[in-house]
């Protein structure tokens, strides 16, 4: 008997595993047709899989095989049996007015969405999935049926203000749009910043839409008159200057409040940090002055050295200078100094000063004091050391004491292996080597930082890696090659005059030498670190008409979009050279920098 039922088992189990197989021949049929557009085919097997498995995702291959092969009827039939089936499923209901309205039966699909409308929208668990599923297919009247059926019923005690919010806004009532965000905010204030990151990514799509604009600004306007002492609108249309880098607008706002609320500079103290960060450096400086000239804030020290960090931004990025603003700029750090207590905490201070000392005021030998002394300084951390030795190493190959140079890096190199300040004093060292003629090991050393965790050196690293490769150990190209290198030592020194002389130099003795797009590049940079801009654009130009096959024709047009961006507040000019670099350059080095800055000058997050 028990063979009998074993063997009865074996039956039962190989006929399901053949039905299993049959059913997974018969699925795999059916994508395979309907993947290649065969809804003649894909129908048949459609309907005996959804007759044994009637799943949703089997429904809507089934349904969609059906229209496609103008079987309205069943069509029909299949989703009002769905309907009944699933009575609280919207989907459904969506999808048979959209096949009503499809048959030219406009009027019962009507009837479908009011139904919905008065089912659901009176319920705080559905009315805003209703909404939505109007919203998404751009049925904006439903959309607004819903919201307002909604708000009948709920009055505030359930606000659909956001959604009022953005259905105004896809209708481009942008007034309206406004009056509902307010009408939440004075609801629920604690939900700002909520409010706030939602128009954020408003604001930046709507750029150059000034209908969009002028309804945001002109609504906190009258909000903010209506409510003066409320300092909530205050902040929000401050924050809305600021978003749009209207800082100087922001900052007479923000003044006013501080005065209004007493608030010792925080906002104003606040806004200056973000005009530093945006390089707005003139509306950064106003506001620091603002809250220096409070002599009861407890900002008063931090707006001092904020105020001393624009002045050296100015001087080390924009070049905006003379011989009398970096005596003003030098005392000013000196004052600061003597009143800050101990180097400890002076170390910003006093690299900064060392900085502007060697390269602008032209006293090296007072940053390598300074440094010196601040390197001994009790307190520091390792990496505060470290820094600060890279920086002295810096000045004393200014000051030609390369060896010395050479050994301070090596000792960060040391010390900081795998860590990015570690990868920079090995780049600069193996330059020190490149400086002297040492192609060989300069070269082995940029062999491993090409390998760097830390793009930008690595990328200094190919650079200067592909310059020896392509120039050095070919027929006659030694000589050529150390002049060079000599001549880029002349210009880390700032000997302007000397290294462009030596420059010219290789140009006659090797005319026909393939550095001279790496000279114009050179004598690019070096206008660039004086400010020289004009200059600057003339020798880029110069490669882009040259030499616009050979390998540093990205860094060309990279520069001149830095310059035209940065510098002559130009963005259309910007644009153009940037995305050259991506349609006609796409394996640059540059090419990721590149977007982020095309996606900035876009007004894009």
């Amino acid at each position: 008997m028990n063979k009998i039922l074993n063997y009865l088992f074996f039956l039962l189990f190989l006929c399901s595993g053949i039905s299993v197989s049959a059913q997974d021949r018969d699925l795999q049929l059916a994508q395979q047709y309907y993947i290649q557009g065969d809804f003649e085919k894909a129908v048949v097997y459609y309907e005996k899989i959804f007759q044994k498995d009637p799943s949703h995702a089997n429904f809507i291959r089934y349904y969609e095989c059906l229209i496609q092969t103008n079987n309205t009827k069943e069509a029909e039939k299949l989703i009002k049996k769905q309907i009944d089936k699933n009575p609280n499923n919207v989907d459904y209901a969506f999808r048979y007015a959209d096949f009503l309205e499809k048959n030219d039966r406009s009027k019962e699909a009507t009837k479908i969405y009011q139904d919905l409308i008065n089912k659901k929208a009176a319920n705080t668990l559905t009315v805003k999935d209703l909404y939505n599923s109007f919203k998404d297919l751009n049925k904006l009247s439903y959309a607004k049926q819903t919201l307002d059926a909604g708000r009948k019923v709920f009055g505030t005690s359930f606000p659909l203000n956001t959604e009022y919010a953005e259905l105004y806004y896809l209708e481009g009532n942008y007034n309206k749009m406004m009056e509902e965000y307010i009408s939440y905010i004075d609801i629920f204030p604690n939900r700002l910043s909520d409010i706030q990151q939602i128009l954020s990514d408003l604001i930046e799509q709507n750029d150059d839409n000034t209908t969009f604009q002028d309804a945001v600004k002109n609504k906190l306007l009258e909000k903010t008159q209506k409510n003066n002492n409320d300092y909530l609108y205050s902040e929000f249309l401050i924050w809305y200057f600021a978003q749009r880098k209207q800082f100087n607008v922001a900052l007479t706002q923000v003044q006013a409040l501080d005065k209004r609320e007493n608030g010792q500079g925080k906002r104003v103290y606040e806004l200056g940090m973000i005009c530093l960060q945006n390089k707005d450096y003139r509306i950064a400086s106003k506001a620091f002055k603002y809250v220096t000239g409070l002599s009861d804030s407890y900002l008063l020290k931090d707006a001092e050295r904020a105020l001393l960090k624009v002045r050296f931004l100015e001087i080390t990025e924009n070049k905006e200078f003379d011989s009398g603003t970096i005596q003003e700029v030098v005392q000013e750090y000196e004052t600061a100094i003597r009143s800050g207590g101990n180097n400890r905490t002076n170390y910003q201070l006093l690299t900064e000063l060392a900085t502007i000392q060697a390269y602008y005021a032209g006293n090296p030998q007072k940053s390598i004091t300074i440094l010196t002394d601040l390197i001994k300084t009790t307190g520091l951390t390792a990496m505060q050391i470290a820094e600060a030795k890279v920086l002295l190493a810096d000045i004393y190959v200014l000051t030609n004491e390369i060896w010395e140079a050479s050994l301070l890096y090596m000792q960060v190199d040391s010390e900081f292996k795998y860590e990015p300040i570690g990868f920079e004093a090995k780049y600069k060292n193996a330059r020190i080597f490149y400086y002297t003629g040492d192609f060989k090991f300069a070269q082995s050393q940029l062999d491993v930082l090409k390998q760097s965790t830390t793009k930008l050196i690595a990328n200094d690293a190919m650079k200067l890696s592909i310059l020896i490769t392509d120039n050095f150990g070919l027929d006659s190209n030694y000589h050529a090659m150390s002049l060079f290198a000599h001549a880029d030592l002349l210009l880390e020194q700032h000997l302007y005059d000397k290294a462009f002389s030596l420059y010219d130099s290789i140009i006659k003795l090797y005319p026909y030498h393939g550095l001279a797009d790496e000279v114009a590049l050179r004598k690019a940079t070096a206008m660039m670190d004086q400010g020289k801009w004009d200059n600057a654009v003339s020798y880029l130009q110069e490669i882009i008409k040259y030499h616009s096959e050979d390998i540093l024709i990205d860094d060309a047009l990279f520069y001149l979009g830095k310059i035209y961006e940065e510098q002559k507040n130009d963005p259309e000019k910007a644009m153009e050279y940037y995305k050259k670099i991506l349609f006609e350059h796409p394996s640059s080095l540059y090419t990721a920098e590149v977007r982020q800055r095309i996606r900035k000058l876009r007004g894009e997050s």
